[in-house]
């Protein structure tokens, strides 16, 4: 199975600075530990998604713990699991409503973990499932649709390809299948860090609750292997400042 063909229909200082200057790291790594972060991996993500968003959040400047979660692992997505984290990742996956269909029952769950402070972050697939249509509607004030399908789109299809956007002001190139594109309503309070070509918002930042949600349409977790795979060359090298100031920038608190 082609981990993302089934798709829907340097420390910190020196990361920041170089994405213009982001604020603070929420978390800090405090005599040694480091936070959790919790990663979806079951029958809702592909094969290598939950792994390449695992080494994402491992290479932050904060550098979380990671752990799998769902079926057939050691740790489930449950209240009691969520209490011990930070964060909850959302890799890609399959089509979003049979991908919903198995997230459901646990719906309950990741909102309280949102709500009362947590920080939920979706990739691809993952972000269309933050969204109210057959999602965990995290999105307040977000709107959430296929960018493929979106007036003047430079994509058409749902085939691998890399797609340039604007990240804070700066142009650069991501991985990208089938993502989702974000309309913030007026007065949303939402973060738009990066817009595609058509100005669409393609990662946004928004509360819910006392937490924060942060979601991306292409993929910065893509790492080498993604790119021969499909072979595919991005104009910017295999880098992954972008993955993570997503991260710090959600679980950050002022």
């Amino acid at each position: 199975m082609n981990r993302r063909r089934l798709l829907f229909g340097a420390g910190a200082a020196g990361v920041l600075a170089a994405l213009g200057g982001v604020a603070g790291v929420g978390y800090a790594v405090l005599s040694g530990d480091r936070p959790l972060a919790l990663v979806y991996r079951g029958p809702a993500s592909c094969a290598g998604c939950s792994e390449a968003v695992a080494a994402l959040l491992r290479g932050t400047p904060t550098g979380f713990r990671t752990e799998f979660c769902g079926p057939g692992e050691a740790v489930q997505v449950s209240a009691a699991t969520l209490a011990n984290a930070v964060v909850y990742a959302q890799p890609g996956g399959g089509d979003v409503r049979q991908a919903w269909r198995r997230l459901r029952t646990t719906a309950d769950d990741v909102r309280a973990f949102v709500h009362n402070g947590g920080s939920y972050l979706g990739f691809c697939l993952g972000a269309y499932l933050a969204g109210a249509d057959s999602g965990f509607d995290l999105l307040t004030g977000v709107g959430v649709e296929g960018y493929i399908y979106s007036a003047g789109a430079a994509v058409r299809d749902t085939d691998d390809t890399v797609v340039e956007v604007d990240w804070r002001g700066r142009r650069r190139h991501m991985f990208f299948q089938d993502g989702a594109l974000f309309r913030p309503r007026t007065g949303a309070g939402a973060t738009v860090l990066a817009t595609y070509g058509t100005g669409g918002a393609a990662s946004v930042i928004t509360g819910y609750g006392a937490g924060r949600v942060g979601v991306v349409g292409p993929h910065p977790e893509a790492d080498s292997s993604w790119y021969a795979d499909s072979r595919l060359t991005n104009p910017d090298g295999i880098r992954f400042d972008l993955g993570h100031d997503l991260i710090e920038s959600t679980v950050q608190r002022s």
